[in-house]
This record gives structure tokens, C-alpha cells and sequence, in this order.
């Protein structure tokens, strides 16, 4: 499929789709007149990099998994990667999920006082002064 049609297909713009084959992230096929032409794989490594990007992976750790990704293996290089961007998600899903009862605590209480971080809290590290 051409360029428009896999930006249709995964609602990426074509802008997006040629980032990420200058990024090394998308790796087209070229017809006979230069054309870019993707195989039907190319609609799921586009839904993977952008499910990346919502996670917060940045483009350089993008571009260190996706070649693990297409061989089915990874180096114990990516594997630490995976493990560091997993635990990362995991924390900022904890920050969260606090976010989340500190508003349902001040939605039900329509209180000041709920707006207090909760006896004992400190607010995440990513929240405190520097």
C-alpha cells in the first residue's frame, strides 16, 4: 500500500508515517517510480509506535526497540531498556491512579481541604521542587 493509504488505514498523518521512516522506525519498500509502499505489516508497527509513544517512550528508545521487535528477539541491551520503560510506566500509572482519588475525594467532598495530599503523603518526586 502507498503512504496516504497506510495514513488512512492507522489515522497517522503522512507527516507522522515519514518521521518515522527518517527515524528508521518504518521501513518502506520503493516501487519502480519511488514511491513509498508499505506492506500490511506496516499498520501494526505503526499502532506499535504510536501505543509507544502514549506509554511516554521517547523516539531514541523507539528506535532501540523496534529492531528487536521485527527480529523477535532482544539483546539483553533492549531487555534492560523494556524493563526500565516498564517500571517507569508502572510508576507514573501509581502517580495516577493517586491523581484520580485525590480528584474523586475532592469531587465528592466539593471541599478545600480535600486539595491537601492525605496524612502522611508527600506528593510524587516529579511534583516536588528541585
Amino acid at each position: 500500500m502507498r503512504i496516504g493509504e497506510l495514513a488512512e488505514k492507522t489515522g497517522v498523518s503522512v507527516r507522522a508515517l515519514r518521521y518515522y521512516e527518517e527515524k528508521g522506525m518504518l521501513v518502506p519498500e520503493r516501487s519502480a517510480g519511488g514511491h513509498r509502499t508499505y506492506a500490511d505489516t506496516g499498520i501494526g508497527m505503526v499502532w506499535l509506535i504510536q501505543q509507544f509513544y502514549a506509554a511516554g517512550l521517547s523516539s531514541k528508545s523507539i528506535q532501540a526497540i523496534l529492531p528487536s521487535v521485527r527480529a523477535g528477539k532482544a539483546t539483553p541491551e533492549v531487555l534492560d531498556l523494556l524493563v526500565a520503560e516498564r517500571d517507569r510506566i508502572d510508576k507514573l500509572a501509581r502517580e495516577l491512579a493517586d491523581a484520580r482519588e485525590r480528584l474523586d475525594t475532592i469531587i465528592a467532598t466539593a471541599g478545600s481541604d480535600a486539595c491537601a495530599a492525605p496524612s502522611g503523603q508527600s506528593p510524587p518526586e516529579s511534583f516536588r521542587p528541585h
